[in-house]
């Protein structure tokens, strides 16, 4: 997509459109992947006898540190995909297989997509602090979103496009600290079944945009033209 962009002959206008088309595709995918709804009750339990302060500078450090941890490999992904030999096709059928499970994940979020085991949830409880991990690694910014986020440096083209992921990075991290912080007064407010509704649809549009992702990927390996 970044390819044709580039190429292509486009007026102001057009380019506007094209770059919005950009960041949207960006910022669904990596959202689909960080799955902040799905945060909000582990974060609500791991904090548990926080008072209401500490919990939101937790939820700040945590994002903050979150941010830190996809700019890094938003820059540095194309050296590790160049080191490995990975192609883009490759990177784009893998990154639809890993958006594919988060989604399926998503449509079933009451017998999967748990992103802590009970262990890991038993060895917050006991951390003074909890922010980076397992908060922002790996409940916010795990090997999926990295994954991820490395796609999109593959596919990034000169540095507006690099801009662009990097405002769609920021902008999941924004909304994951409002939901964060918001949490208690969501799931008090919606109650747990508003909740799996919502991670439902979600995970059907998250679906629809694996499949995208795959289909790229096979037609730009066998060169198929659509």
């Amino acid at each position: 997509m970044t390819e044709y962009f580039a190429n292509a002959d486009l007026d102001g206008s057009a380019l506007i459109i094209a770059y919005a088309g950009l960041f949207i595709a960006s910022f669904t995918s990596l959202f689909s992947i960080v799955n902040p709804l799905a945060a909000m009750p582990v974060f609500l339990s791991l904090t548990s006898g926080y008072a209401p302060k500490d919990r939101t500078q937790t939820a700040k450090k945590a994002t903050i540190y979150m941010f830190a941890v996809l700019i890094v490999f938003l820059l540095v992904g194309t050296y590790i995909l160049n080191f490995f030999g990975i192609s883009l096709p490759g990177i784009r059928i893998a990154g639809g297989l890993i958006i594919m499970r988060s989604g399926y994940s998503m449509l079933n979020p009451q017998t999967g997509g748990k992103k802590l085991t009970e262990e890991d949830e038993k060895a917050a409880l006991g951390k003074e602090d909890i922010s980076f991990s397992p908060l922002a690694l790996p409940l916010l910014s795990g090997p999926g979103s990295i994954a991820v986020v490395i796609g999109f440096a593959s596919q990034a083209n000169g540095a507006v496009d690099y801009i662009i992921h990097a405002i769609s990075i920021l902008s999941v991290v924004l909304l994951s600290y409002v939901l964060l912080r918001l949490s208690p007064a969501v799931i008090k407010a919606i109650g747990q079944n508003g909740l799996t509704v919502m991670t439902r649809l979600m995970g059907f549009l998250v679906m629809a945009i694996s499949v995208q992702f795959i289909l790229s990927g096979i037609t730009q390996y066998f060169q198929i033209a659509i």
